[in-house]
């Protein structure tokens, strides 16, 4: 399984203390469809990219604290950091801060 962030102080933790890798953070609802499918994803790829990158899941609902600030609106978010910094992503969609989607191929999410 993948770990799961549980306040606000883990989630800073991990994307401050991370230097060598990308943070992945899918930010959501663990009971959500949406959030099972991204989750399987990301589960299905935490082995092969391990070298460069960690990956966290977070519940909005026990974790409040980055709705705001990150815009977590959506019902799953996945977003991007490396040391210390979020990662813009362009997906052709506009928005290029996140990932508001499950993506349910695991070579486009590598």
């Amino acid at each position: 399984l993948l770990p799961h962030l549980n306040n606000g102080w883990e989630v800073d933790q991990a994307i401050i203390n991370e230097e060598d890798r990308v943070v992945v953070i899918r930010f959501g609802r663990d009971q959500n469809q949406t959030c099972m499918v991204q989750d399987e994803v990301l589960m299905s790829i935490a082995e092969k990219v391990k070298n460069f990158a960690v990956i966290y899941l977070v519940d909005i609902d026990e974790v409040p604290d980055f709705n705001e600030m990150y815009e977590l609106y959506d019902e799953c978010t996945t977003m991007f950091f490396f040391r210390n910094k979020h990662i813009m992503v362009d997906l052709g969609t506009g928005n290029n801060n996140k990932i508001n989607w499950a993506l349910a191929d695991k070579q486009e999410f590598i």
